[in-house]
């Protein structure tokens, strides 16, 4: 993924690669004056200095009622803010995990979150999905079988494949993990990102402590803040916070201001209905082209929101290979095998929507066309 990242940011590429925020739709003012008013005295030096690892109150408070706006009922002591929610998976492993400990995920699922796992020696074992997510009846099976400390699930909006776990599914879910004592990570940087149908519940709202709920500013705010929290039961949150002080102390102390106050003075949810009425626009048309740039026999996810369309080859083809032949034509994509724990597709590939125009994603689209067999 690196490599091809590198390969991607040369500006002769459309790619649909990375999952990347449309860097355009950057609310770079409104940052700009949160971080100008985080340096301005009387708090610049305060928001300069060492701070709690916990995270900036005002910032953990805000997140909290941004949080219980959603459904999901939140106080700011349930929060710690971390170095991105890559840096929140990172602990939840430290944590709870171990050389030897098991993992259950949905397959496929997201590469970075298998390269977490494996980092800290643990196994991970798939479990079945479908178009409506992980099928509890294979997760029932991989409990009884493997006795998992953790499953990790990415429900609304799944990185790679864009599905969304469904409202009778979630509710499977979180009643095997309450019976069978398995931590459940709910990974959600997506769900604010919604362009088609009704927000669901997330996996933390059912009655039962053994929900750890991840999120993050990236995907609606800007990825290079590095700013994401863990929503973590009482009983966990002291061991996390150790994690967290033996790996960096605590976040950005500067960030974390700016982004209280920008949270504070600007319009957030007006700025995510920009970004969803925009990424719509750029989801339907990649859904549009797909058919004339696609084999008879392909089949792909038209997701409810997120950033991904998931696409599957028909026959015995292997998309890394043919990623090569793609490069050289300008365009990219990532291919599926990597995102799988074990029997990987090589028919599959990942198509980020969010980073191109629609005219880029039809051009883009007609190069990939040109190098697809059949």
């Amino acid at each position: 993924m690196r490599d091809l990242l590198a390969l991607t940011a040369q500006p002769e590429v459309i790619s649909f690669a990375g999952g990347l925020p449309a860097p355009e739709l950057f609310d770079v003012d409104g940052w700009r004056a949160a971080f100008a008013e985080a340096l301005e005295e009387p708090g610049a030096r305060r928001n300069l200095q060492y701070a709690p690892t916990e995270g900036n109150v005002t910032l953990r408070a805000l997140v909290a009622t941004r949080l219980t706006g959603r459904g999901l009922d939140t106080r700011e002591d349930d929060l710690l803010i971390t170095t991105g929610s890559q840096q929140a998976l990172t602990l939840v492993a430290t944590a709870l995990l171990g050389p030897g400990s098991v993992v259950a995920v949905e397959e496929p699922t997201y590469l970075a979150a298998l390269q977490c796992f494996q980092m800290v020696g643990a196994r991970v074992v798939p479990v079945a999905s479908d178009d409506d997510g992980i099928v509890p009846s294979s997760l029932a099976e991989v409990i009884e079988r493997e006795k998992p400390t953790l499953l990790y699930l990415v429900p609304t909006f799944a990185n790679p494949t864009g599905r969304t776990l469904t409202m009778a599914r979630r509710l499977e879910v979180t009643a095997l993990a309450a019976a069978n004592d398995l931590w459940v990570v709910e990974d959600d940087p997506y769900g604010e990102l919604r362009y088609r149908g009704e927000s669901l519940p997330a996996l933390g709202a059912a009655p039962t402590d053994r929900v750890i709920s991840l999120g993050s500013l990236s995907k609606i705010c800007a990825p290079g803040l590095r700013l994401g929290w863990l929503r973590a039961p009482a009983l966990l949150m002291p061991t996390l916070v150790i994690a967290k002080q033996t790996a960096d102390l605590h976040t950005s102390t500067i960030d974390q201001a700016a982004a209280a106050i920008y949270l504070e003075s600007s319009d957030l949810d007006g700025h995510v209905v920009r970004l969803r009425a925009e990424y719509r626009t750029r989801r339907d048309a990649m859904i549009a082209a797909l058919p004339d740039a696609t084999p008879d026999g392909a089949r792909w996810t038209d997701p409810d929101g997120g950033m991904f369309i998931w696409l599957r080859l028909p026959g015995a083809v292997d998309t890394a290979a043919i990623l090569r032949s793609a490069l050289r034509e300008q365009v990219a994509f990532v291919p599926g095998a990597p995102f799988f724990v074990a029997d990987p597709d090589p028919a599959t590939l990942r198509l980020s929507f969010t980073t191109n125009t629609p005219d880029e994603i039809a051009e883009g689209l007609r190069r990939l066309s040109t190098v697809l067999p059949g």
